[in-house]
This record gives C-alpha cells, structure tokens and sequence, in this order.
C-alpha cells in the first residue's frame, strides 16, 4: 500500500526555533505512525485475499540483468576462459564399487589383441522391498525343555527390519517427508505396513533417543563460553506454543512449551533438572531486579535451601506469604538461576540473542545484525535524513568491521579507541527525531552490544540459532501441528540430533542405522561436544 510523503521543504538553520523543531518532530513521528499503519493494512488485505482465495498482491524480484554483482562473477575467468574453481576432478575416486560387470565388443574381429579396461562408474541405489523369514530352530533338551534360537537384537521383536526403520526416521525427521506421503511412499514400495505401524515407528519407544538429546544440553552448556538463543512459534493440539532454541557452532538443542517467559528459558536451561536453588547467585539475582527488603530478608534465611520440584517451591512461597505475581516471578527467576549455577553451569555463559527479553540473562551479548534493524527499517521523509540515514549506516558497518579485526587481535587501546567510537556514533545528534530515538536506544545497549570486547571469542551476530531454527520452521511449515505429547518430543529430539549431527560432521543417516541396529559405534554427541571443547583449549595453550 503506497503512502505519498510530505516533502518538506528547506528550512534554514537560523529558522529553526523549538516550535519549528518540534513541528517537524511531529511530522516525522506521524509520517512513521502512517506508514506502519499502512503495512499493517497490507497484510491484512493479504490475509483476506488467502482467506477468499482471491489472487494476492504479487511478489515481483528484482532483476539481476544489470547487477553489478553478475557481471563480476561473469568478468571473473581464468586465462582459458573458465570459472575458478570449475577444473575437472575425479567424482568417483573414493567411492565404494559394489559390483563389476565386464562388457565385451559386440563384435571382436580375428586376431584382436586385448590391451585395457575402459573403466565407466555408475552410481545407483536400490529401493525395493526386502522381507526376511527368521526360522527359528527348537530343540527339545534331555530333560524335555525347549529352547529356540533368537532374533537379532536390534529387532526387539518387531516385524520391521533396521534399514526401514532408519528409512522411515531419515525421511520424516531429516527429509521433511509427512507421514501420510512416507505411507503411500512405502505401499509403492511393496512394504505392507499400515498407519498405525508407520506412526509407532516415528514416535513410539524413543528412549534412547531422549535421553541422547538431553545430554546434548547438558554438555553443551557445560562446555561452552556461549549460546545463541531464540524462538519461534510451534503449534501443538490445535494450539499455539513456542519452541526454544539453544546451541552454538557445537550443538543445537530444541524444546516446545506452552511459554514463551524468562521462567521457562530458566527452567529449560536448568538442563533437565527439575530444582530450586536459594545460593548467592538466587539472592544477587533477586536484589539486582529490586525485590523488596522485607521478602529479601525471608529467602536470605534459607540460603542454601534446596527444593525438589515446582510443587515444593510454590509451598515455601505460600508458606512465607510471597503472594504478590511480581514477587514470586522474580522470586522464582532467582531460585532457578541458583538451580543452574548449582547444577554446574559457569556464571560466566555468554547468552547470546536479538534483544528478546526472555533471555536477558547472565551475561547477555546482542546480535549487532538485529541491532542494525532498528536503523534499517526507518524510513527518512526528508533528503537530509535520508542523508543523514545513509551516513549513521554507513558508520554502523564500518564499525562492525573493526569489532571483527578485534577478535582476531583484541589489545587494551583498540578496545578503548571502539568504546570511544561507538559512544560517537551512537549519541549523534542527526536532522531525524525518530534516527535520534533509535540512537539512543541503541547506546542504552553499549555493555550488551560491546561485550565482545571482554569476551572476543563471541559472535557478534545470532545467526547461529537463526539457521538452526529455519530447518525447524521448515518442518511446521511441512507438518503443521503436533497432536500427541510424545510426537511434540519427538519433533523436538530429532531435529535437536539432526542439527548436532550436522555440526559434528556426522552423516544423520548413518547416526540413525548405527542407533537403530544398536551398534553405537559413534560416539555420543555429547561426548563429542565435549572432546571439541577440549581440543579448542589445548589448542589456544
């Protein structure tokens, strides 16, 4: 929906009285206000266009005829006319030959003379049913006992074979494959399985696989210096949730709940412990979010109380008449995050996140691209705030890239010489009200945008939990909703092993044979994220 601006016209400096200033305040906050009316309006109409199934508003890219980034990649040719890196290698040299056919001449005249082979490599796979008879031999001992031979183990007696069911997991939980089209994929197949069948395979008896999953996060917090977090929504039983994620460049770890508040971050992160904790860390949290005195004065009585469960917890409130909502909710903040210390988890984790306040824990880094975003998306309705616009911008990156350089060499006068920089750029002083605001809110942020500069082994982005959670929003997209509790925890398992596997180097799809056939000849991932954390600190020894 298009929104004509009003164009300003020119104002001199030695006219711009503070009513002057303040009119064009109101312009410009109202032009904003407009234009985000407007969008809204859009999407609405958007909404009802796909309700009506009428055609929506087309979305028409860009062309790239005259991008200045092809023609580049057009110009960039060696000297015999290809692309870099387009040089020919061998495609099959490491590959496995599970069959060779040996193909004679049609016709080999008299006196030929054989000299080689002409080697010719096909890949294939086989798809098709393969159903075994397991005869089962009974004897009859001396002493009239019976005793039969066994099926193997990875069986657990069922009627379905390791590669199917590694087949059926791979397809849904790393493939994105629905349960209604991998049944009518099996049929054709040949496979005689029904729904039923099909669902218990994906979902039922999933222990190992559970439990696999929380050590992820066990191991992932224990060893590492950071966390990318965020969230995203996830529907489960008709209605909305949302689905947390946590991880780093070692591990991603998923969980669906019905909250989406700092409690529930807490509680996830207390890495399947179900306790409140009142340590030095409960009370530093409580007295720094200004519980009052008088209940402050109550819990300090029972430091180093430990309590079990929520139900315990919730009776010590009661019993100590903590009843006010804002008091047991930072009451409770407090008792978890003692749970999380005491349970081992370093006071020194970094959380980094795009500013949502759910997880303004411990140590909180911002991700400088969804920084950025609240200056990219004001639209500037004068030439010299577009001009303005463009420069604080312009200075924003130019700043990034020195917080980059000072990873790789961080020195006590870079680190001074950038507080001072963004302390210049960030309390400008531009045309533009509302660039002004933004300004200001960003320098509010300075210890959590500049944390890198005490901790420089932290990504100065979120991009890491952005990725990882686009695999899990593809999947909602595919699937829509979970109906049973154990297929919720079953999204949540498989893509927290997949996106892990992933980061571990790990072929999924043979993590899933080797579990399935109860082989186990890959290490726990948890193991594995801790064997990495080791090696980083030898390696910076």
């Amino acid at each position: 929906m298009k929104v004509n601006n009003i164009q300003v016209p020119h104002i001199p400096e030695e006219e711009k009285t503070p009513l002057v200033v303040a009119l064009l305040n109101i312009i410009e906050n109202q032009q904003a206000l407009i234009q985000g009316m407007a969008e809204t309006i859009q999407q609405l109409k958007d909404e009802i266009a796909r309700l009506k199934n009428h055609n929506q508003k087309p979305k028409i890219k860009p062309s790239k005829l005259n991008d200045p980034k092809s023609e580049n990649k057009e110009n960039q040719k060696n000297d015999n006319g290809k692309r870099p890196g387009s040089a020919k290698k061998s495609k099959t040299a490491d590959l496995k030959i599970h069959k060779v056919e040996t193909i004679e001449p049609e016709n080999i005249p008299e006196g030929s003379v054989f000299r080689e082979y002409r080697d010719f490599v096909v890949q294939d796979i086989i798809l098709e049913s393969c159903n075994t008879q397991y005869r089962l031999k009974v004897y009859e001992t001396a002493d009239g006992k019976l005793i039969s031979g066994k099926l193997p183990e990875h069986l657990d007696g069922k009627h379905f074979g390791g590669d199917l069911i590694s087949f059926c997991l791979y397809q849904n939980y790393h493939c994105g494959v629905t349960q209604p089209l991998l049944l009518d994929q099996l049929h054709d197949l040949g496979v005689e399985i029904s729904n039923g069948q099909l669902n218990n395979i994906l979902i039922e008896n999933k222990d190992l696989y559970h439990n696999e999953k929380e050590r992820i996060l066990e191991a992932g917090l224990k060893y590492s210096s950071y966390v990318n977090v965020d969230d995203t929504g996830a529907r489960h039983d008709g209605k909305n949730g949302y689905c947390t994620h946590v991880g780093n460049e070692d591990f991603a770890w998923f969980e669906s709940t019905e909250s989406k508040s700092r409690i529930n971050f807490l509680k996830l992160i207390r890495a399947g412990n179900t306790d409140y904790h009142i340590n030095e860390q409960a009370i530093n949290y409580m007295r720094e979010n200004k519980l009052p005195n008088y209940i402050l004065d109550i819990i300090t009585v029972h430091t180093d109380l430990d309590f079990p469960d929520d139900k315990s917890w919730e009776d010590f409130l009661a019993a100590n008449n903590i009843e006010k909502a804002h008091h047991i909710k930072i009451a409770t903040e407090g008792a978890l995050t003692g749970s999380i210390a005491e349970n081992g988890i370093s006071d020194d984790l970094v959380i980094v996140s795009d500013d949502a306040g759910q997880f303004n824990v411990f140590l909180h880094g911002l991700c400088w691209i969804h920084a950025e975003r609240l200056i990219a998306k004001i639209v500037p309705y004068t030439e010299e705030a577009g001009k303005d616009l463009e420069n604080i911008r312009s200075r924003i990156w130019d700043f990034y890239d020195k917080l980059k350089d000072y990873k790789q060499q961080p020195t006590g006068e870079f680190k001074e010489q950038l507080e001072a920089e963004f302390d210049e750029i960030f309390t400008t002083q531009t045309s533009s009200a509302i660039l002004n605001n933004a300004l200001k809110r960003l320098w509010k942020n300075k210890t959590e945008l500049l944390l890198v500069l005490e901790r420089p082994e932290i990504p100065l982005h979120n991009n890491t939990a952005e990725n990882s959670i686009r695999e899990y929003v593809k999947k909602r997209k595919m699937s829509g909703s979970t109906r049973s509790d154990e297929g919720r925890r079953c999204r949540d398992t498989f893509a927290s092993l997949k996106k892990t596997c992933l980061k571990q180097g790990i072929s999924f799809w043979r993590y899933l044979k080797d579990r399935v056939f109860k082989r186990l000849s890959i290490p726990h991932l948890s193991d594995l994220i801790q064997q990495n954390a080791e090696k980083q600190v030898a390696g910076s020894i």
